[in-house]
């Protein structure tokens, strides 16, 4: 495609980008929101998981010309509805919309919803045809008009605070001054009587200003819920474009109050801090009366003191490194502002750096008289939730506006004089701990070498001596030699040469015998095939000189010895494939049918399940548009204990042949609360029957409904075909409130140690890549530590805690060595994170598991061998741990990046060659993915063509037969090396950054996935990179996107039922929810176990409601560009 020319804008263009609500899929909009403001615009950027209501608002506030939204999770048709509504409703129908997504928004419903007023849907066909810039300058030509010309109404409007009224005043200040001059100065001599304080914010570029107006405006919201605030946000306009991104509301959470209006302003003049329009616009705001006005500047150098022409209270933002203490002699805010925060506390020299701002302070100030530690002076970490620092710099704010006299602010928040403190994740003394891996992995390399060299000589010795006995007079030297060098031979490598003919011998028996967790397998070692041949399950290697036997005992083994880079156990489990059961549509009874419909006649249910993105986010279902278009669509829908028992009934969870796996992050310890307690009464009811218990338990429940007055939850429609109905006795009720307390917590002890499957939970990979983040990081690895611990202490063995993901990672467009690296890196994360809470590694290693994405690159011929390998090299020569940490269990999925929208009947010839890849590599379980993915949720047919893949691989293939088909082969050894170095080098990348969470600060993750996508997106977009029937061996029809035949989707009926229950689970445990959220408060501000409390909560409280009381003692993620 031409390179297409810039459209150059007209007027001065304003647009709002965002991904829709529940919808973390931001790497789209990130890219269009940068060509967007390159080609002139001015962008306010929202980020991920924004509702209607929340993106509505800021355009009417920032006076937007347009909207631009990605939707990539369903539900588009009600949000973006909803969305046009929404602004015809507010007065505001001059804003346009436009959005994309994609393949998932239909070319019907695109027709629909440009009819509706949606302003352009654009589709990747739109992108073929027109390009990047192409739809951008489209775009901007039709929001590309002039605001300002008109008032939304007049200044008796504007004092009623009146938002429409008010942002179109600021728009008119800044595009047609002339034109309404008269109003504008009158508004100036009003304001000038006004006696509404300006809080000035001021700083250092990236010092975290907007962290730390969010953080003070929580805490004022806080304190005075009946008082009005206003923002007024300056950043700075490109020279070169006349663009700009003003980018401080994605920072702000607490904004969504209706007491803050919230405006961004371009400077458009260069190296300046503030708008020429900031007088004009603080004017309006003074006479809309608000009690309190925050003016944050753009970042700027040492000697910009433009703020204080404009604040009655100054507030200057820096950071500890700001280099040598003469440094801050220049610094000319130090001699006029009010207040000072050394913001990022945590950073190295905060201490000295609070000790030497303090005494300049005194000294530009002529404070003599008073003590140095009185200076207002706060070390503050705003990205901390509930930092100290941030509490004693609100209440100084407060108390210094209260002094002057500045407004009537009677504080009653909480005082305490503590400084900030890092609360570490990962101790600074082992911050190096992905370099000492990477030392610790090298130096065994190196050791391996050694060996080798002396093990070959040996063997050179040992035939010597064969070849020359009695021959020869150099027979003693030899000898001599030979002890020499047998010294010098580790005594394990010795036995290990010494014992190969005794293995040799054990595999060329008929059967083998090995035991696992104290259990003994007896297994044939060969197959028979067609032609009568005997094919080998583990095929042995030839090598008869010692060197080369020692290295490959060493680096590579048999399957189930270390360094298990052939696999975990000796051989595969028969009767259990590694294959997966995918399911996940419309509400819990829905995704019960798909479940029995995949796994009937399978003797192991390895049920994989993905969850709508209400769920996702930790929502419960509501009836408004942009959540209820969202329901039961691209997943499940599950809200509480009750549809989890839905969902997994009629399967045995406490089966050893029953494995679940749950695709959730954020609110994943009350999902897995959900679980653990479906389980828990699943035995209840096998025990009940048992006993004969069923009419005296009946009875029970009924009363307890009689009291409630609530209907009881049932399961809607037919049980499917395999489903006896296990679990669904006890619906609505949970079995300690019909059985003794001492049958009920023996059976929950029993249980929980049984269950086995794992959920996500991996929340690191989430803030690098694909933003399901919900919590504050540190409150969501300090609920993941809390799960961990919980297993510990109740000896729940066979179920992960953990599913540490690159499969997100590669999603989002990294390459497989950085998706190794940086899930691996993540996995070593929480080794140390958990260590560093007292936890023995022996007791959590065999609860974390891995899961892996795979495509068609070389390197992911080997992603399983490297991962098994250098994870058993860590665990046993660094950290010490036992046999069973030491293994590197891992799931694989195939790769989403390669289903594409053209021609989708190919995506099954690249799936079956990456689950080629996987079964080859030994993977412990694999998920392929159904072709029709690309353009829809996967119909019965396509799951039944992706599971007949891996099913035909495994069953039909001879040479699958065998268990390690690639060992031995020149290439694979040499992609093992590569690839396992290649980690090795991004682990020390990663620790001059400060280790994960020190590289995550600086989004270097993020950036390094977005930078390889790009790559790649490039190289597809040029037919560099061959995509047969996308970019090459293109259909004579031009392979257009392929409509699907059968579009899945939630019904009404599903979301009305699922609301409807939900309202009586809410009635009928009202009393209890609000005490189980006050307790489980208590135990996450007094740092107690959550979630031994969240198997508590959950048997009657939802999820939203779960999730909202954990948001008010953990903190809100907050987002960032």
């Amino acid at each position: 495609m031409d390179n297409i020319k810039k459209y150059i804008p007209k007027n001065k263009v304003r647009i709002v980008t965002a991904a829709s609500l529940f919808d973390g899929h931001d790497a789209a909009i990130n890219i269009m929101r940068r060509i967007i403001q390159a080609t002139g615009c001015e962008v306010i950027h929202l980020g991920h998981d924004r509702s209607v209501e929340e993106v509505v608002n800021c355009a009417i506030e920032e006076d937007a010309n347009a909207i631009a939204i990605t939707s990539y999770q369903g539900g588009h048709t009600e949000y973006l509805k909803y969305m046009y509504d929404l602004l015809q409703e507010k007065n505001a129908s001059q804003i346009k919309i436009f959005a994309g997504g994609g393949g998932t928004i239909l070319p019907e419903e695109i027709k629909e919803l440009e009819k509706y007023g949606i302003t352009r849907i654009y589709h990747p066909d739109d992108g073929r045809k027109m390009g990047l810039q192409g739809m951008i300058n489209d775009l901007i030509k039709k929001s590309d008009f002039l605001i300002g010309e008109k008032l939304n109404g007049s200044i008796a409007e504007i004092k009623k605070k009146n938002i429409n009224a008010i942002a179109r005043m600021i728009s008119a200040a800044e595009n047609c001054y002339k034109t309404h001059k008269k109003t504008i100065k009158e508004i100036n001599k009003l304001a000038s009587k006004s006696k509404v304080p300006v809080l000035g914010i001021t700083g250092t570029g990236g010092a975290g200003k907007s962290s730390l107006v969010d953080e003070l405006v929580r805490r004022f919201l806080i304190d005075f819920p009946k008082k009005n605030l206003a923002i007024i946000s300056v950043d700075p306009s490109k020279r070169k474009t006349g663009g700009a991104l003003l980018g401080d509301r994605i920072r702000m959470n607490a904004i969504k109050s209706k007491q803050v209006y919230m405006r961004s302003l371009a400077t458009r003049q260069a190296n300046l801090a503030l708008s020429a329009h900031v007088n004009d616009s603080l004017d309006v705001l003074k006479i809309a009366n608000y009690d309190l006005i925050i003016l944050e500047t753009s970042g700027i150098g040492q000697s910009d003191t433009e703020i204080l022409e404009h604040s009655d209270l100054s507030l200057y933002v820096m950071t500890p490194e700001y280099g040598a203490a003469t440094q801050l002699e220049k610094i000319d805010m130090l001699d006029f502002a009010n207040l000072v925060a050394i913001n990022k506390f945590d950073k190295k020299g905060n201490l000295d750096a609070l000790r030497d701002v303090k005494k300049q302070y005194q000294r530009n100030n002529q404070r003599f008289e008073e003590k140095v530690e009185s200076m207002p002076v706060f070390g503050t970490i705003a990205s901390q939730f509930n930092d100290p620092g941030t509490n004693a710099l609100y209440n100084a704010i407060i108390e210094q506006l209260n002094r002057n006299r500045l407004g009537n602010f009677t504080s009653s928040f909480l005082r305490d004089n503590k400084i900030s403190e890092k609360i570490y994740i990962i101790p600074p003394n082992r911050i190096r701990y992905l370099s000492e891996i990477a030392e610790n992995n090298r130096e065994y390399d190196k050791w391996v070498k050694t060996q080798q060299d002396i093990a070959q000589k040996l063997y050179a010795l040992e035939k010597s001596l064969q070849i020359l006995e009695g021959k020869s007079n150099s027979i003693l030297e030899i000898k001599e030699e030979k002890k020499k060098l047998l010294l010098e031979l580790d005594a394990k490598n010795k036995i290990l040469i010494d014992s190969w003919k005794e293995i040799q011998k054990k595999y060329k028996e008929a059967q083998f015998k090995y035991e696992v967790r104290g259990k003994e397998f007896s297994i044939d070692t060969f197959t028979t095939s067609l032609s009568g041949s005997s094919i080998p399950k583990i095929a042995l290697p030839k090598y008869e000189a010692w060197g080369d036997l020692l290295k490959w005992q060493l680096q590579e083994n048999l399957p189930g010895e270390f360094p298990y880079t052939s696999g975990l156990f000796p051989f595969k489990r028969e009767g259990e494939d590694p294959t997966r059961m995918f399911a996940g549509e419309g509400g819990p009874e829905r995704t019960n049918k798909r479940f029995h419909l995949v796994s009937l006649d399978m003797p192991a249910k390895r049920l994989s399940t993905a969850f709508d993105s209400v769920t996702l986010y930790g929502n419960d279902p509501g009836k408004r548009p942009d959540i209820y278009g969202k329901i039961g669509n691209a997943g499940v829908s599950i809200c509480c204990l009750d549809d989890m028992k839905k969902l997994y009934s009629g399967f045995d969870l406490s089966s050893p042949m029953t494995s679940v796996s749950m695709t959730i992050n954020g609110p994943a310890p009350i999902i897995l609360a959900y679980f653990m307690n479906a389980a828990i009464d699943q035995e209840c009811e096998k025990y009940i029957r048992k006993k004969g218990l069923e009419k005296q338990v009946e009875k029970k429940i009924t009363s307890i409904y009689k009291k409630k007055g609530v209907n009881r939850p049932e399961y809607q429609g037919k049980l499917p075909e395999g489903n006896n109905g296990l679990g669904l006795f006890l619906l609505g009720v949970t079995g300690d409130q019909v059985l003794e307390k001492n049958i009920y917590q023996k059976i929950k002890q029993e249980t929980i140690s049984k269950v086995r499957g794992t959920v996500q939970a991996d929340i690191l990979k989430e803030d690098q890549a694909q933003n399901t983040c919900i919590f504050s990081t540190e409150f969501a690895l300090k609920m993941m530590g809390d799960v961990q611990e919980y297993f510990i202490n109740n000896n729940i063995r066979n179920f992960y805690s953990v599913s540490i993901s690159g499969y997100h990672i590669a999603e989002a467009g990294a390459n497989p060595i950085s998706q190794l690296a940086f899930t691996l890196a993540n996995g070593f994360t929480y080794v140390e994170y958990y260590l560093s809470r007292g936890m023995n590694i022996d007791d959590f290693g065999p609860n974390l598991s891995f899961f892996f994405s795979n495509g068609v690159d070389p390197e992911y011929a080997v992603i399983g061998r490297v991962a098994r390998r250098l994870w058993a090299k860590a665990m046993k020569h660094k950290y010490g741990a036992n046999k069973r940490a030491q293994m590197l269990k891992y799931h694989i999925q195939t790769s989403g990046r390669s289903l594409h929208a053209q021609e989708i009947d190919f995506n099954d010839i690249r799936t079956t060659l990456q689950a080629l890849y996987a079964i080859y590599d030994n993977c412990n379980s694999l998920h392929t993915n159904a072709y029709d993915e690309a353009i829809t949720t996967p119909t019965e047919d396509s799951v039944r063509r992706a599971m007949a893949i891996q099913l035909i691989i495994n069953k039909e293939l001879g040479l699958a037969k065998n268990e390690n088909p690639t060992q031995g082969a020149f290439i694979i050894e040499e992609l093992t090396d590569l690839v396992e170095e290649a980690v090795l080098q991004e682990f020390d990348r990663i620790t001059e950054r400060g280790g994960v969470l020190g590289a995550m600060e600086t989004m270097y993750q993020r950036s390094k996935i977005q930078q390889e996508s790009l790559h790649y997106e490039t190289l597809k977009h040029t037919g560099e990179y061959a995509i047969i029937g996308v970019n090459t061996f293109l259909n004579k029809k031009g392979s257009p996107t392929i409509i699907p035949e059968e579009v899945i989707r939630a019904t009404e009926k599903e979301k009305k039922y699922q609301i409807a229950m939900l309202k009586e689970l809410h009635k009928g445990n009202h009393k209890e929810s609000e005490n189980m959220m006050k307790q489980l408060q208590e135990n996450a501000i007094q740092n107690k176990n959550i979630f031994e409390i969240l198997m508590e909560a959950s048997k009657t409280c939802s999820l939203g409601v779960i999730t909202n009381a954990l948001f008010e003692v953990g903190g809100q993620y907050r987002r960032n560009m």
